[in-house]
């Protein structure tokens, strides 16, 4: 690649919202609280997972590995977009750009997938109980959550060299918080036409696909819930499957925002706020959701302190 047109030996300036510093300090404020609040709950959520005999089920299994890809994802952005929040120093090398976007693009697809797995799971424990645990058994569990890590990172092995080796004719300034992939095409001098059809049709597998799977899902789910006798059957169907209904409008409502519109009509200001939004709010509010709204969880939770206040004891 050329020296000029990449700027592969000097870096990227990430601009983010260098004109406005005070912004920028409360913004680190921000970031800094919700990074720790997203490091403490996942790290629960996975202790509570691998600890409580109960909560050794399919359900909490993904629910784990979508604990351990927030944790992955955040502490992939959020430094950087810390250090450069904090000083007048806003650079990132070539490399550090490089593995930033790569592992935003790989465990964002990743999470895609996770979420439809993570809906079968739910269609087959309300729709089909009685072959709950022969049809979820371990081996397909892990299978279904190995499929979900190869395609993120596949998808982000084709996209992110492409989008690196475009030429950007000496321009070294992201207009954003990190290096996002519709910034960085933003600001390429030639036609990028064929890269964002390309990302369009990769999109479709990565994104729609596994959202019309989640619709699918839900759709028989809920014809199932409505022929339910019990009412309490259909409440415990309806905890069972809300807080994963909550995680799944909150993620694909910004992610579809991001990645499949023009990059021509995307506002900078806009992406960069979606962006915090689904870098530090998104993971942070997962674990919260699933505790809350969650009995198995808060029982396990209640478990776990008591045994620590008793050791203490």
């Amino acid at each position: 690649m050329d020296k000029d047109n990449g700027s592969s030996f000097q870096g990227f300036i990430l601009v983010g919202f260098s004109d406005r510093p005070h912004l920028e300090l409360i913004l680190f404020v921000i970031v800094l609280i919700f990074y720790l609040l997203t490091l403490f709950g996942n790290v629960t959520i996975i202790l509570l997972s691998v600890l409580d005999s109960r909560l050794h089920t399919p359900m909490y299994f993904f629910l784990a590995n979508l604990s351990f890809l927030d944790m992955c994802f955040t502490t992939g952005s959020i430094p950087q977009m810390l250090y450069n929040l904090w000083g007048p120093d806003k650079t990132i090398s070539y490399v550090g750009c490089a593995i930033q976007l790569y592992f935003v693009l790989a465990l964002g697809g990743v999470e895609c997938i996770l979420l439809a797995v993570m809906a079968y799971d739910r269609y087959v424990a309300v729709c089909k109980p009685l072959h709950y645990t022969v049809i979820m058994h371990p081996r397909l569990c892990g299978q279904l959550a190995a499929v979900a890590w190869a395609i993120g990172f596949g998808n982000s092995l084709i996209m992110t060299p492409q989008t690196l080796m475009l030429p950007r004719c000496g321009h070294r300034r992201v207009d954003h918080f990190l290096c996002e992939m519709p910034a960085l095409i933003g600001m390429a001098c030639v036609d990028t036409m064929k890269l964002e059809a390309l990302e369009f049709v990769l999109s479709i597998f990565i994104i729609l696909a596994p959202l019309f799977l989640i619709l699918l899902s839900y759709g028989y789910i809920a014809r199932a819930v409505l022929k339910m006798k019990s009412a309490s059957g259909r409440k415990k169907a309806f905890n069972t499957c809300s807080s994963h209904l909550i995680v799944v409008s909150i993620f694909y409502g910004t992610i579809i925002y991001m990645y499949l519109q023009p990059t021509n009509t995307y506002s900078q200001d806009q992406g960069k706020f979606l962006t915090i939004f689904y870098t530090i709010v998104t993971p942070s509010v997962n674990p919260l959701i699933y505790t809350l709204r969650n009995k198995d969880v808060k029982e396990a939770l209640k478990k776990l302190l008591g045994r620590a206040t008793a050791e203490i004891k």
